[in-house]
């Protein structure tokens, strides 16, 4: 005949287990842990709202009269919506090729920087060669030369190789980074070095390591270059102004200035449609990668 046994916890346990932890104190400081997030709450509102204002009354002036853009007292929201600014500024001016044009130079000169700058950035964080780290801290210094010091001499190599007035001169220019290579490096350095090792072992060369290892997880590091570099090159003037005189060939901005030049009476709400129009890439850009973009910014400045 089995006997059923109670296991009785001693008498200190079960006084250990009845009482409950200490409340923390509700003074001074558990009150103002709330209130301080708040106030930062409402910072963060006050600055974001100061940034967009400037954007809402560009998109409110692109629906106005040309005559009530700059009307004193301001009017934020139009009184009659004149949607035919967007009509006016697609057939009075050649905005289908400046889009098309700086489209291509945007694509183009991205994809070149995220592919050079990527390379170049895997043989300065894992190929051991003499001078790596004189030659990498001396590429990265030319980021601190303006590029108005070297632009005449550019200008004159470039037309003397017959690039000038098109548009291989714009990608030539900015095909190189030493930023993108700045910034990719500071990514690989994060990644750990034993799978690199370990991919040496199995046989894989530095090109496959790079390609098959370094890139897929340099997704945000990729994300952050490109968005950058595709803002960049989109609002770039002075290198359109410099290198493309061809009207075929003008860019957003350059094209946007020169319709404004050519006009007698400037209709501002014509051209704020074509401000709104010429944003709207960066816009939808920067919202489809700006998870990878901020991730990529934070971790680009850690070293593990």
């Amino acid at each position: 005949m089995s006997e059923t046994m109670t296991l009785v916890a001693p008498e200190p346990t079960r006084r250990r287990l009845s009482i409950d932890p200490k409340p923390r104190p509700r003074g001074a400081g558990g009150k103002a842990h709330p209130i301080a997030r708040a106030l930062l709450y409402v910072a963060l509102i006050a600055a974001a709202a100061a940034m967009l204002t400037p954007f809402f009354w560009m998109i409110m002036s692109s629906l106005k009269e040309a005559n009530a853009v700059f009307s004193v007292p301001i009017r934020w929201i139009p009184e009659v919506f004149v949607w035919d600014n967007y009509v006016e500024i697609w057939t009075r001016s050649d905005i289908v090729t400046w889009i098309r044009n700086t489209l291509v130079l945007s694509v183009t000169v991205t994809a070149l920087q995220v592919l050079t700058g990527s390379f170049a950035a895997y043989g300065f964080s894992r190929i051991r060669f003499p001078g790596r780290d004189a030659l990498f801290l001396l590429y990265v210094a030319t980021i601190a030369v303006p590029w108005q010091s070297y632009m005449i001499p550019q200008f004159i190599l470039l037309s003397d190789a017959g690039l000038a007035n098109t548009l291989w001169s714009i990608i030539l220019l900015q095909a190189f980074g030493a930023f993108g290579v700045f910034l990719m490096k500071q990514f690989y350095e994060t990644v750990p070095e034993d799978l690199s090792e370990a991919a040496r072992l199995d046989g894989l060369s530095e090109y496959g390591i790079w390609r098959r290892i370094m890139l897929p997880l340099s997704v945000p590091a990729i994300a952050s270059l490109s968005l950058l570099t595709f803002v960049n090159t989109w609002n770039d003037y002075l290198g359109p102004l410099i290198y493309l005189r061809d009207p075929s060939l003008w860019t957003m901005q350059l094209g946007l200035k020169n319709f404004v030049s050519s006009l007698y009476d400037v209709d501002y709400g014509v051209l704020f449609a074509g401000l709104v129009i010429s944003i709207l890439p960066i816009a939808i850009v920067f919202l489809l990668g700006q998870r990878f973009f901020v991730e990529g910014i934070a971790t680009s400045g850690m070293k593990g």
